[in-house]
């Protein structure tokens, strides 16, 4: 019952809801609560722990409606539906022997992603098209490249190796059941990778769909637009919102020490001295506090899914960097390289160039996130103590490189507070090749950095609070 609750979320995601892990714990509790016999009880219970926008609500209904038919998203895994066409236990087991020591050669490229979607239930294909391989693949997708970009996912996916597959496994099938069995076996197996490529097509068709659907919709404020999303006009216009938002925590800060030079009234001083002129304090007592200028560390991923993010953070701490300390900035990709002098000696325009150029770290590779924060800790365990304050920004991509989410622990506990600031949305922590969930058990706490406004809120908090 649970894996057919995961594919009714699933099914649920595809129509664009997105749903946090925290959300499907709640609504599977909900729909255990509620029961399976009523349906409108369901997917009231399922609707409640979902929903977060009212525009949400349809989309779960007919989701749930879909689901629910004969020919619904709920069909099982492979060996259900070969099952359900006849197939004996016994030849089911040889064909299951057979995927599974073809995925096991593969590991983790080749044909192993195409299998693994292939002998999993339908969510399982969601999740590996919300990897971050498949994702860069979908990039600027539109209506007039849909047929490429379908093309080029399912080779991200490995569909045409997998095809190589089960032309090898048909031999052996057809050598241990007989041309009769081995045959119908390998050609419902065919029929069924065939199918997948279809749901592929699908499931991109699908995100053109919703794309069109949200340009016809009107346009939020610029701040609210995913950096991802920004066209050039508004990514102008946010780095104008940046500049200013800066100029108001400087200028909130001298404030903040103007007053501190002052201090604040030392009540048990001004009541004795007061004692002298009869209970009337002519001379407020001060108690001056000593605030010493925090440091920051900044880590930031620029590779390409963060980059907008990214470039938006690092021209913050820039113009804000003389409220610290101490203040030093590294990017990383899968080397990590210190552009603490960069900002500090020249324009933060020459700045970004060069990191946009790929001279300090090279942009074509994969994020090896187990590699960045294994060197970033060797180039500052030292310098770190309790009056620094560490900001990680990254989506936690790690494209099974491993997380080194342990080093994370390590920084936290020797710092002030470890700030990680995610540019992706909860519903996808722990998708694919995610790590985000070890990351923010980590951390101190994860801030969301999605739009302009995102990233405005967590500057105030790192100044404010640092």
């Amino acid at each position: 019952m649970l894996r057919v609750f995961s594919e009714l979320l699933w099914a649920i995601r595809r129509e664009g809801v997105e749903i946090s892990p925290a959300q499907s714990i709640a609504a599977a509790e909900a729909a255990e609560l509620v029961g399976w016999d009523r349906p409108e009880d369901l997917l009231a219970a399922v609707t409640a722990t979902v929903c977060t926008r009212r525009a949400d609500v349809p989309l779960v209904s007919r989701a749930f409606a879909a689901f629910f038919q004969a020919d619904g998203a709920h069909r099982g895994d492979l060996f259900h539906r070969l099952a359900k066409r006849g197939f004996a236990p016994g030849e089911l087991l040889a064909l299951r022997e057979l995927l599974d020591a073809a995925a096991e050669r593969s590991g983790q490229s080749g044909d192993a992603l195409a299998l693994r979607a292939l002998t999993g239930h339908p969510g399982e294909l969601d999740h590996l098209l919300a990897a971050a391989k498949v994702r860069r693949v979908m990039a600027g997708l539109t209506p007039r490249t849909l047929g490429f970009v379908a093309q080029r996912a399912g080779e991200a996916l490995g569909l045409a190796r997998a095809a190589s597959a089960t032309a090898r496994i048909e031999r052996v099938l057809r050598e241990a059941l007989g041309d009769d069995r081995g045959g119908a076996l390998a050609r419902a197996l065919a029929e069924e990778l065939a199918s997948m490529r279809r749901s592929v097509r699908e499931r991109v068709a699908a995100v053109v769909q919703r794309q069109e659907e949200e340009a016809r919709r009107p346009r939020a404020s610029v701040r609210d637009v995913p950096f991802g999303e920004l066209s050039r006009e508004e990514a102008t216009q946010v780095r104008r919102a940046v500049q200013a938002l800066a100029d108001k925590l400087r200028g909130a800060e001298r404030v903040r020490r103007k007053h501190g030079r002052r201090g604040r009234i030392d009540v048990r001083r001004t009541l004795r001295a007061a004692m002298a002129t009869g209970g009337v304090p002519f001379r407020p007592a001060r108690r001056v506090r000593r605030r010493d200028k925090p440091r920051i560390l900044m880590l930031c991923d620029v590779s390409e899914s963060v980059r907008g993010a990214s470039r938006f953070l690092l021209e913050m701490l820039a113009a804000v960097q003389d409220l610290f300390a101490d203040a030093r900035s590294f990017v990383f990709v899968s080397d990590v390289a210190e552009t603490s002098g960069l900002f500090r000696d020249g324009p933060t325009a020459e700045a970004m160039r060069a990191i946009g150029s790929g001279s300090l770290v090279s942009l074509t590779h994969d994020s090896n996130y187990a590699r960045a924060l294994t060197h970033f800790w060797e180039l500052v365990h030292r310098d770190v103590d309790r009056r620094t304050t560490i900001v990680i920004l990254g989506d936690g991509r790690t494209n099974h490189h491993g997380d080194a989410a342990e080093v994370v622990h390590r920084l936290r506990d020797r710092a002030r507070r470890l700030l990680w600031l995610c540019p992706e949305a909860p519903s996808s922590w722990g998708t694919g090749d995610s790590a985000m969930a070890r990351y923010a058990a980590a951390a101190s706490e994860v801030l969301p950095a999605r739009t302009a406004r995102e990233l405005e809120d967590a500057a105030r908090r790192l100044v404010k609070g640092a």
